[in-house]
């Protein structure tokens, strides 16, 4: 295994063969409303629940078992929703996740079909030059758990030039 120097900490020898397997963005929820959060993507983009973890102690006023987090796939990627509990790591840590992009040709009918779903449009549609992401079109809605998802349609050509 090769060794090379740290560079966040000093001269420490670190190893640099390391082999991820998946990069899973989580999603924190106000408890107890992950269930509700997983149903929205479900209804609103199709996602697909590969699996999840519950809380095994039912309370008598919970019709399901609380879920802890819970794994969906959508659009080839996959990521958790998880209830923010007080004690959980995210926010001791701080971090949350800005946007994710969801590219599709029909632009419209996905934001139609997320505020059908609960999200709020935020914005009109922005095309051309305006647009990010090397998108065509882009437009943005904010789920009802606080998260911002754009919606992308591809572009012809991407016109930045990425320098290496």
């Amino acid at each position: 295994m090769a060794l090379e120097e740290g560079q966040n900490g000093g001269a420490e020898k670190v190893a640099v063969e390391v082999s991820f397997k998946s990069f899973k963005p989580q999603l924190f929820v106000e408890a107890p409303k992950a269930n509700d959060a997983v149903q929205f993507y479900k209804t609103a983009f199709g996602a697909v629940e590969t699996c999840r973890t519950t809380q095994p102690k039912r309370k008598a006023d919970q019709e399901l078992p609380h879920i802890v987090s819970a794994q969906l796939q959508l659009a080839g990627s996959t990521f958790l929703v998880s209830d923010l509990s007080d004690d959980s790591a995210s926010t001791k840590a701080g971090g949350t996740v800005f946007a994710m992009c969801l590219e599709t040709e029909d632009v419209e009918a996905a934001v139609t079909k997320a505020v059908a779903a609960g999200a709020v449009a935020e914005g009109g549609v922005v095309d051309g030059e305006g647009a990010c992401c090397c998108a065509e079109r882009v437009t943005t809605v904010k789920d009802p758990y606080g998260f911002v998802w754009q919606f992308c349609s591809p572009a012809d050509k991407c016109g930045a030039n990425v320098e290496a």
